[in-house]
């Protein structure tokens, strides 16, 4: 039904609906609330309140924008793309060099591909495989009107990943997942299970590794994208901190943006090695 809507309603519309209506109903403020209290306990609440009230929003848009792929991608024709990042994607790609773009859950993390595929890149995506078969197939097909190739999370996916890569490909992933068998690396200075792959590969395929984010602005509607300089090859592990590291300052500019309801950090859950 807020199809029907022209965009700049539509948006805000269901960012309304998903925090004033579905959030409640979800739970998701007592999961916001949680992680705010494990990671950032010094926040006031009032700002707990106010971060409890953007995260739903943002998500709400974010869900409007990906139903809306022609009109999210006029949008983003017209969005600011800078950093240190964007002169060193431009050269890599002018030398055939393979990229992996890394990113969180923060604003509209498509946002990147899109922007860059207007510009004249083509930028594949890795996506983990949702649990409900029925809804899995769905949310690939809404996520190839973002851009293509798609390469899910899994042996045949990886594969054909690492054969884009080798060919000079650019490849967009976020690293903000707990990974029960990754390092124990640091979010926030909290213990936060990470994989670890995404710098191997960088490593191995002597790929650039470059952070970058689609901030949402205040107006709600428009993204800028952020590139920051790339992280510099060393080992797995200070590499993957490293995107630790530069999403939590990110994360840290824009709370209201980042997905508080997501389980990052499961303090609750020992480890078994």
């Amino acid at each position: 039904m807020a199809l029907v809507l022209p965009y700049r309603w539509r948006v805000p519309l269901l960012g309304w609906i998903a925090s004033r209506i579905v959030a409640p109903l979800a739970g998701y403020s007592s999961r916001i609330r949680g992680n705010l209290a494990h990671a950032l306990p010094e926040l006031s609440k009032a700002e707990v309140a106010r971060i409890c009230h953007e995260v739903p929003d943002n998500i709400g848009r974010t869900l409007m924008e990906f139903y809306s792929v022609d009109d999210f991608t006029k949008v983003m024709r017209t969005a600011s793309v800078r950093g240190p990042g964007l002169e060193v994607f431009r050269d890599a790609q002018t030398a055939g060099k393979p990229v992996i773009i890394v990113s969180g859950h923060i604003g509209n993390y498509q946002a990147v591909r899109v922007a860059l595929r207007e510009m004249g890149w083509s930028i594949a995506g890795l996506y983990r495989p949702m649990n409900n078969p029925y809804f899995n197939s769905h949310y690939v097909e809404v996520t190839k009107k973002i851009g293509e190739p798609l390469f899910a999370r899994n042996r045949s996916g990886m594969a054909g990943l690492v054969k884009y890569l080798r060919q000079g490909g650019v490849v967009g992933v976020l690293i903000d997942q707990y990974f029960r068998n990754g390092e124990d690396l640091l979010f926030f200075g909290k213990s936060a299970p990470t994989a670890t792959a995404v710098a191997q590969l960088a490593i191995k395929y002597n790929a650039e590794l470059i952070p970058a984010y689609g901030i949402r602005n205040p107006d709600g509607i428009s993204i800028d994208i952020v590139m920051e300089a790339p992280i510099p090859h060393t080992d797995p592990v200070h590499m993957t901190q490293a995107c630790n590291d530069s999403l939590e300052a990110q994360v840290r500019q824009h709370l209201g943006q980042w997905l508080w309801n997501h389980r990052r950090w499961k303090p609750e859950r020992k480890r078994r090695f």
